[in-house]
């Protein structure tokens, strides 16, 4: 316990799947928690997203470990609504030590016009970059930044263009681009902030068992084979991704990664592709 013991933690995408464990996660280890979601669906993506509700309760989780929370209702794609909300948040907890880049959609589907791409990328790519670039201001030596990509992007990289828009349609397009980009801005900014004593990572998960994997359009990327797969038959192939025999792995494993690189005993760790993929990258 109290491996982050009194830092300040911002966590995009707080209020539920990775960014409700990664929250509560760091709680635990002694942290306070600034937490922002959307709190609303956005359109074309298939699932829905958090409530206003999930967001209060993870603050109320949050508490419950003795820390205080700081939750505010934001768009990351709002660059203005988002820096406004960091200062009152910082002004209210007194500082700032790590970012947790999280928020991420991912609206997969063959029928989504093209702003299914516009969406994707704004979210998950624009998004990140808002959330860092407001944060700068208040980070100083010692702090560190945690961007979230995907193994998916990284596969859909080395596979080319045309093989990442394939049964993923323009939105898993739009997302693939997205966390290529998350991976190259978060190495450039590594290289910018390590003079500063800031440290800038990336954690890469595969699949992860949250609602983004769990909706009807995923399940189809998987079994294309399908009109109406459900989730039984979508897990007989989650596995075929990764290198060791698992459909998925749990938003607490990487949580795990997560305070590892929030932590000081990450210190001198900077610039890292950290991948909890349970093989996949190897298997590819």
């Amino acid at each position: 316990m109290g491996r982050v013991q009194d830092k300040v933690v911002l966590v995009t995408g707080g209020a539920r799947g990775q960014g409700r464990s990664h929250a509560v996660r760091l709680a635990e280890e002694g942290a306070d928690v600034i937490l922002f979601d959307i709190c609303s669906d956005v359109e074309h993506n298939a699932y829905s997203l958090a409530t206003e509700h999930d967001l209060e309760e993870v603050g109320r989780e949050v508490e419950k470990t003795g820390r205080r929370a700081v939750t505010a209702v934001v768009d990351v794609r709002d660059r203005a609504a988002l820096g406004t909300a960091l200062n009152d948040a910082v002004a209210e907890l007194g500082k700032l030590d790590v970012v947790v880049a999280n928020a991420g959609i991912c609206p997969m589907g063959t029928d989504v016009p093209i702003d299914a791409f516009a969406n994707a990328f704004d979210v998950d790519f624009v998004g990140v970059v808002n959330t860092v670039h407001v944060a700068l201001p208040h980070l100083s030596e010692g702090a560190s930044i945690i961007t979230v990509g995907s193994i998916a992007g990284l596969l859909a990289e080395k596979a080319g263009p045309a093989v990442s828009m394939g049964p993923n349609g323009a939105g898993g397009a739009g997302y693939n681009l997205a966390k290529q980009f998350i991976d190259k801005y978060t190495m450039a900014l590594a290289n910018q902030l390590a003079p500063k004593s800031i440290r800038v990572n990336v954690v890469h998960p595969t699949n992860v068992n949250t609602p983004m994997l769990h909706n009807e359009p995923m399940y189809k990327m998987f079994r294309p084979d399908l009109e109406h797969p459900t989730l039984d038959d979508a897990v007989l192939t989650f596995p075929i991704l990764q290198g060791m025999p698992i459909p998925y792995v749990e938003p607490d494993d990487v949580s795990h990664a997560v305070c590892y690189l929030a932590s000081d005993e990450s210190r001198y760790v900077t610039g890292v592709q950290l991948k909890v993929d349970a093989g996949a990258s190897l298997r590819f």
